[in-house]
Order: C-alpha cells, then structure tokens, then sequence
C-alpha cells in the first residue's frame, strides 16, 4: 500500500456515499471483477441499520472499516460491528464465550465482520474495482487486528469469507476455521426435468411425488419481483416472517420497515416465491438475485401442508436460476435435508482473532479438530447424494 492512504472508522452507513461505498468490490453491478453480491452493497447495509434491525440498541454498533487515498476516495472497505452478544451470527461461539467467562475472562463486547442476520459468503475485504487487491486486503485484515486491541476487546471475528481472502487474514495471526453448507450447481441445465434425470431413479420418483403432493389442495406459486413487490405484498410475507421467526427464535430480527426499504431501493434483487391457497397468500420464501447465485434467506407460512417448505424454499429456487441461467442456490445455513433435493456440501470459512493467549491456543486446538471433522463429514455427504454414479457433482 502507498503510505499516502488512511484508515479509518464509521459508525453508520448513512455517512457514507452510496456510489463511493458501491465502487467496493462486488457491491455494485458494474463492478468488472467480482459477481454482484446484494448483501453488501450500500442499499442492504443501509436498510438493516435504517431500519432499526442492526443498531446500537440491538446490539450491532458500526465499526466500519475504510481505507481512503490521498484523494478521499474509498479504496477498500470492511463491514464491522461492536457487539455485546452472538445472536443472528450462524458461526456459533457461545461455547467460547462460556468457557472464557467461567473461567475469570470478559468475551464481550467483541468485534463481529459479517452482514447481519446473512449466512451467505461474500467478498469482506473490499477493494474498489481497479484497485490490487492484495494490499488493500492486508491493510484490512490488520487494521481489524489493531481495531481490536485499541478498543481492548476479547476479538474479532469475519463470517463466510471467501477462500481467497483468508490468507490475508491468516498472515495477519487469524485462526481459520470451517463449517459447511448446502447449495445447488446449475451444470448446464435447461429445465428442472433436466436436473431430475441426473438423479438416481429411487431418488427422481421421490421428489416428483413430494412436488405433486406439496401443491395438492389447490395450491399455486408466484414468483414475484421488481414492481410486483408492494406494500401489501410486503405487508403479508411480514406476517409469514413473523409467525414462523417468533416460533424459530423467540424474537425474529428484522422489521418490517426493512422490507419496504429493501423494496424501495432493490426490487429487481429480490425473489418472493409465494404460496397461495383459496384467493390468499399462505406461505412464501425471500431470495436475493446475485450476479451468479439466488440467495434463499427465509421462509415463514400461516398454513401448514406437507412438503410445502421444500417446495417454496428449495425446489422453486432451483427452478428460477435455471430459468435465469444462475449458477447456483446458496440456501441458507445448516440443513442435511438439502442433500436429497439436490444441494450439495460445500465448506464456509471464517476467520477469527482472540487477543488472549490462552484461550486463543485452546480455540486454534478445538478448530484443528473441528477443521478434519468437517472435511471428513463433508467427503462422506458427497459420496451419499442423490446424483446416480457418474453424474455426482
């Protein structure tokens, strides 16, 4: 990096220009290197925190990261947040902070580098497009690292980081640590009977029947985007959200003002597939259109009819990027029971930072362990999918 660049910290997104924050890599459309990924671009950030779902009061204190150049102009940027719990992360370190605590230790507050409420891989260190890469990542990366012992905090943490990125972070004395998820690869295919022929034969007559049987009592799907998405339409998925959240996670994370802001400012991201019964919407799933990838985030209903998740989460996803040529589905977090419908294992990485000596030998011991377990599960998983021999992919 030339010495001629500063770090510096943000609070709030609103300081910060959309287009200058959308120059940052995969954020914009435009943008020639990476895929367009909608979780970090200025309109989502934004509308979590105007919101009112990623604030201060819930938990999720700006501590954004840019690296600006002699000229002002932001050339590299990271997502950060101060945070005093470990909700809405999906790389669970409850058992860390237990063990420090009970044993004299202060875990939180800590710093935590994702999207909020976003189990889904996407660029972190940013780099403006135009911009090498690599010292604007190891700018970042030990920038955090000097982030975290200024504001004297237990450590830092960076979720779903793309592979590429995570030597700049171990360089910079990160531990590196692996999960696994369950997403759909688009080989070509022209339409869902085309993906199906790919399975084995027990397999293919399974999911037929359980499509034929999650739409029976009269159930359609609409897909709706862009313009379809009104204020009413909003107003029902909300309801959806609510019911199935307030079950799932006592107290669902997003507001309903996150939704409007989300339609106002990127409708054409956004895939609502919803499920209607008798004249009235019953059931519907949100996905979010990447340059490569649909994105399933969440689903909630107010009826319940079998196999109807699958068929509004998973199969419906799988029918739209292979409309829409889409390379894959990323489908959330967790679910071996993706593996039957198709989705397959894939790893996630993250990185971590522990200033504390001893607890950060202990984590980098149990990660060690965790890294062989999750590799082995994964290798085991593949050699059990649904895909007939040859056609495994």
């Amino acid at each position: 990096m030339s010495d001629a660049i500063t770090i510096r910290i943000e609070h709030s997104f609103t300081a910060i220009p959309p287009a200058k924050w959308d120059r940052l890599a995969g954020a914009s459309k435009a943008h020639a290197g990476t895929p367009y990924n909608p979780f970090i671009s200025h309109a989502y950030l934004s509308a979590l925190e105007q919101s009112g779902s990623a604030t201060a009061q819930t938990g999720w204190l700006g501590q954004h990261l840019l690296i600006e150049n002699a000229g002002g102009s932001i050339t590299g940027g990271l997502v950060c947040y101060m945070k005093n719990h470990s909700q809405g992360e999906y790389v669970f370190d409850h058992g860390w902070a237990n063990a420090f605590e009970q044993a004299g230790g202060r875990y939180y507050p800590k710093l935590q580098c994702s999207v909020p409420f976003t189990p889904v891989t996407g660029p972190r260190l940013l780099a403006a497009d135009g911009t090498d890469p690599r010292p604007v990542r190891e700018a970042l990366a030990a920038g955090l690292k000097e982030l975290t012992r200024r504001h004297g905090v237990s450590s830092a943490h960076v979720a779903f980081v793309p592979a590429e990125e995570m030597p700049a972070f171990e360089r910079a004395g990160f531990l590196h640590r692996t999960d696994q998820q369950f997403h759909f690869m688009n080989a070509g295919y022209s339409s869902h009977d085309d993906f199906l022929a790919t399975l084995a034969s027990r397999k293919r007559k399974a999911l037929k029947k359980e499509r034929r049987t999650a739409v029976e009592h009269g159930i359609t799907i609409d897909w709706l985007t862009g313009s379809d998405l009104t204020e009413a339409i909003w107003d029902q998925f909300f309801a959806f959200y609510m019911d199935t959240g307030g079950r799932k996670w006592g107290r669902p994370y997003l507001t309903r003002d996150f939704y409007s802001l989300i339609g106002e400012r990127m409708a054409d991201d956004i895939l609502l597939v919803m499920a209607k019964r008798a004249g009235r919407y019953i059931a519907g799933a949100i996905n979010f259109i990447g340059g490569e990838a649909l994105y399933g985030r969440h689903w909630g209903c107010i009826e319940h009819h079998p196999f109807l998740h699958f068929e509004v989460c998973y199969h419906q996803a799988i029918d739209f990027a292979i409309a829409r040529g889409l390379q894959r589905v990323e489908a959330g977090a967790q679910g071996e029971h993706k593996l039957a419908r198709g989705y397959m294992p894939v790893t996630t990485h993250s990185a971590h930072f522990i200033t504390h000596p001893g607890l950060a030998r202990a984590v980098a011991d149990y990660l060690e362990r965790e890294r062989r377990d999750v590799e082995e599960t994964g290798e085991f998983l593949a050699e059990h999918g649904p895909f007939r021999k040859g056609d495994q992919q």
